[in-house]
């Protein structure tokens, strides 16, 4: 184990450990090496299936350290108040091929880890950050999807289609955010870009006013970020869900709706994403009366928004700890292969029927597979995979994302642990988040990070303040444990 001095060195052996713990590669095989080196250039194919639209004002939105770009979007006006949205996804395929090394290394990991010291990148850093990524003045083969709205954000037709397209400007959500919400000046990267971004921001907001409408549930997540001066980690920080992430995750879903929708039309397979209908609804009724709410006896998302949208604005503070306990009462989503005209299970958590991944092939194995699936449909090939091999992919994607998960939350706790390792004995301002037999844990507030609370304890309620003292840390175990300050 590197020392402690090699902060970044520290932590990318945890990671890596992790990794290989968890069933996932953290290292490319030598066979993908040997393909990669047989790789040129992007994609290159010609063909009236192909159009171009490389002439329209496309950008990217993303982190500020994003370099695997998988979309990109446009709007423009209609009529009476209506927009025609496009958003262009990564043509992973036209260069990862089923069945080879990259490609079966992908299908093992099938998702990229991302912790702060190392990117475990699904496919090899020369293909999403270069040739497969959208990246910025570049001529790139993508997947677009054609969607018209109405004035008050309805939609109202959409269609699939291969496209050329050359994106614009590299935008971030932050820089974004401030802007829209008159905080900072127009980004330098997104001059001209002004009224592009405005109508964005207008239609993504209608749309998530639907989705609230028909029960979409808001959650608060905690995702502390770490942040470094070369190998020394300094600071962590929340990422604030901003305008410009919402911008982005609207019409994503809107995307991914539309694609599940155009492969159930085409009689097709598919591999959806869903949140089922919580079968712990009797533990989240019991929650609600906790705070003095009285939730239905079956499952309903309106309801349930309603209570949580409440307790967001009168205890902010609190929220996402009560976020995280109706996360983990609803379950996890997982991948579901559904055929053409079943009843779709849906996503409880979006308050939509019809989703699936299809926006992030660079990144996640099931977008690639969902490409793949579109792709032929639209040549009126027969899919790529058969029914039987999508139903162990859709078992597949899911244990692994779920490793990946555990990956990078081991990861933000060791993190943690690593930037108080030398403040032992410090006193920090915290809010009890959980409270059992078996002991009690706090979320400090500066750094926003957890911990768990060691000695006698007296009664304590979740979310009470309370004082504490770092009795001390684990960086290799991602262990913080605090003592109450008398």
């Amino acid at each position: 184990m590197p020392t402690l001095s090699n902060q970044r060195a520290t932590l990318t052996t945890i990671a890596s450990l992790a990794m290989f713990s968890r069933g996932l590669d953290p290292e490319f095989p030598e066979a993908v090496h040997r393909q990669l080196s047989t790789l040129r250039h992007p994609a290159r194919e010609e063909g009236p299936h192909i159009r171009d639209l490389t002439a329209l004002p496309w950008c990217s939105i993303d982190n500020d350290d994003s370099r695997d770009l998988d979309q990109l979007t446009a709007i423009e006006p209609l009529t009476k108040g209506a927009v025609r949205v496009r958003v262009a996804v990564a043509d992973v395929d036209a260069l990862v091929k089923p069945g080879t090394p990259i490609d079966d290394h992908a299908r093992h990991n099938t998702t990229s880890v991302y912790t702060s010291a190392r990117v475990f990148h699904m496919l090899p850093e020369r293909l999403c950050t270069d040739l497969t990524s959208l990246n910025l003045d570049e001529d790139r083969l993508a997947l677009v999807t054609e969607m018209s709205f109405s004035d008050d954000g309805i939609l109202t037709g959409s269609s699939i289609y291969r496209a050329r397209v050359r994106n614009k400007a590299q935008l971030a959500y932050d820089a974004v955010s401030a802007w829209i919400e008159g905080e900072a000046d127009l980004p330098e990267a997104a001059q001209g870009m002004a009224t592009q971004l405005r109508m964005q921001d207008e239609l993504a907001q209608k749309l998530r006013v639907l989705r609230h409408a028909q029960g979409s549930l808001e959650f608060e997540s905690f995702q502390p970020k770490a942040l470094f001066e070369g190998d020394h980690i300094t600071d962590i920080q929340q990422q604030v869900h901003n305008r410009g992430r919402q911008l982005i995750e609207e019409f994503m879903i809107a995307t991914n709706g539309c694609t599940a929708r155009f492969l159930s039309a085409q009689g097709r397979g598919a591999l959806r994403r869903v949140v089922r209908s919580p079968e712990r609804w009797q533990r989240i009724i019991e929650v609600a009366q906790g705070y003095g709410v009285t939730l239905p006896r079956q499952p309903d998302g309106k309801a349930l928004e309603a209570f949580l949208a409440h307790q967001h604005q009168v205890a902010p503070l609190r929220f996402p700890d009560l976020s995280l306990v109706i996360v983990k009462l609803m379950g996890s989503g997982e991948y579901l292969v559904e055929q053409a005209q079943a009843t779709p299970v849906g996503h409880f958590g979006l308050a939509v029927q019809d989703y699936m991944h299809s926006t992030a092939p660079n990144r996640r194995f099931p977008d690639l597979i969902t490409l793949r699936l579109i792709k032929a449909a639209l040549a009126g090939a027969e899919p790529p995979y058969s029914h039987e091999e999508l139903h162990e992919l859709a078992n597949h994607c899911t244990a692994q994302e779920d490793a990946a998960r555990k990956v990078e939350r081991q990861l933000r706790k060791s993190e943690a642990a690593l930037l108080l390792h030398a403040r032992v004995g410090q006193l920090f301002d915290a809010l009890v988040t959980g409270s059992t037999d078996h002991g009690a844990w706090v979320r400090t507030f500066d750094p926003p990070v957890e911990g768990r609370l060691t000695g006698d304890l007296p009664d304590l309620d979740v979310g009470q303040a309370v004082r504490v003292r770092l009795v001390s840390t684990s960086v290799e175990r991602g262990f913080i444990d605090f003592e109450l300050a008398h």
